[in-house]
């Protein structure tokens, strides 16, 4: 008979790679939402495999001396899967986000380090950091944030790691009939605001007025976007240089990230002037244009991004630096087609799926002296870290950023040099 739906009382020994902890059942490994480690909790089985089950704790037998009451009232069992850790305190946050790069270090990569979580400025509470917040919306219109590994929509009045501008566009408070997904997206250093609604069908149906001024923009299947009302994108300002991001496009949205995660590559790479750095995965072009100033005019930066929006996002917010091009282009093809140039530093910030080996092996084949890898998931850097490692390069250093607060995600900037370069 299934478990699923029944009670157990668990020990709590550890934690788990994405929001979870670990205990064990008759020696069946149990994954458990809202629990700490070191806490005794009743379980309730949401999910059963031949390898393990999933739950939730409902009730907290012994409690952690790190939980604190959750600050939003949708977070907890049953209800917004967004936030992991909101029962946890912002220093164990850190702890277990730091355990869990070590373990998978450790685990995947054969790497012992320890790792420690930086906090981020801005956000001392951990709350109001969020700028880009896509909201799931029900058959009734109703707009919310989807349950843990559930399609279901929780309805919310407010999102408390919402930044206060997405706040301000009241999407919750407001009816979506005949769209399936509405993202509001703000931006950290100006007034730029943005609605992205999807439709759920071919048309695109009359949609209500936001709460504040903002660009409204439809997105297709595919993730394409087009404007209905208002610009295309969103103006963001790092380093004294101004970026244009496409409102669907990918940025930091902590507001300090793409300060705190440029400065982190520039001090990992060393760049020198006359120096050739490729940007891999350039996105709106956020470390192309840090590693331009670095390296000047005497050097050159090569960037590559292949999403067509990001790429001319890119070559628009660097036009004015002749010493910088961007390619549209798949990384691995364009890596190829560079098999004889040589490159000294390079940055690669890739999709969660990671860059994989094959990358790896075409930046060695350049004799690049280091590579600044920038990661979202510990898992897949890991994997990445020992296909580099293969390929002739030592983890130099590890550095982990606390980018998004009351979630299991954490950012990583590992550095890795080769001696041989």
């Amino acid at each position: 008979m299934s478990r699923v739906g029944t009670h157990l009382e668990l020990r709590i020994d550890g934690v788990a790679h994405g929001g979870w902890c670990v205990g064990r059942h008759d020696e069946q490994v149990v994954f458990v939402r809202h629990a700490l480690p070191g806490e005794r909790v009743r379980v309730r089985i949401t999910e059963e495999t031949k390898r393990f089950l999933r739950g939730e704790a409902v009730e907290v037998l012994e409690a952690s001396p790190d939980r604190v009451e959750a600050p939003c009232k949708f977070a907890g069992p049953g209800k917004c899967g967004g936030c992991d850790w909101q029962h946890a305190s912002l220093e164990a946050q850190r702890r277990i986000k730091a355990q869990v790069v070590t373990e998978q270090l450790r685990r995947i990569a054969g790497i012992e380090r320890d790792v420690h979580v930086e906090e981020l400025p801005g956000t001392p509470d951990g709350l109001g950091w969020r700028t880009r917040v896509r909201f799931a919306v029900d058959a009734d219109g109703t707009a919310g944030l989807r349950k843990h590994r559930s399609h279901a929509v929780q309805p919310v009045d407010e999102c408390l790691i919402a930044h206060p501008e997405v706040d301000r566009l009241g999407v919750t408070e407001l009816q979506w009939p005949g769209v399936s997904e509405v993202e509001a997206v703000s931006s950290a250093s100006c007034a730029d605001t943005a609605v992205i609604v999807t439709p759920r069908g071919a048309k695109l149906p009359l949609l209500p007025t936001p709460k504040a001024s903002a660009a409204v923009l439809r997105r297709f299947k595919g993730g394409r976007t087009q404007s209905v009302r208002g610009r295309r994108g969103i103006r963001e300002t790092v380093g004294g240089r101004e970026y244009r991001v496409s409102a669907g496009g990918f940025w930091q949205v902590h507001p300090a990230a793409a300060q705190t995660l440029s400065d982190a590559v520039i001090a990992a790479l060393e760049p020198k002037p006359g120096e050739t750095a490729l940007d891999l995965y350039c996105g709106a072009g956020l470390f192309a244009g840090a590693l331009a100033d670095a390296v000047g005019p005497e050097g050159r930066v090569l960037g590559v991004e292949g999403n067509a929006e990001a790429a001319r996002d890119a070559q628009h917010n660097l036009r004015d630096l002749p010493w910088v091009r961007v390619e549209r282009a798949d990384v691995a093809s364009q890596l190829r087609e560079w098999v004889d140039m040589r490159v000294d530093i390079a940055v690669i910030d890739p999709p969660r799926a990671g860059a994989g080996r094959v990358v790896a092996e075409q930046l060695a084949e350049l004799r690049n002296r280091r590579v600044a890898y920038v990661s979202c998931d510990p898992a897949t850097l890991a994997r990445d870290l020992v296909a580099f490692m293969d390929c002739g390069y030592e983890l130099a250093d590890l550095r982990a950023f606390d980018s998004f607060p009351m979630t299991h995600h954490v950012e990583c900037v590992a550095t890795l040099v080769r001696d041989d370069a």
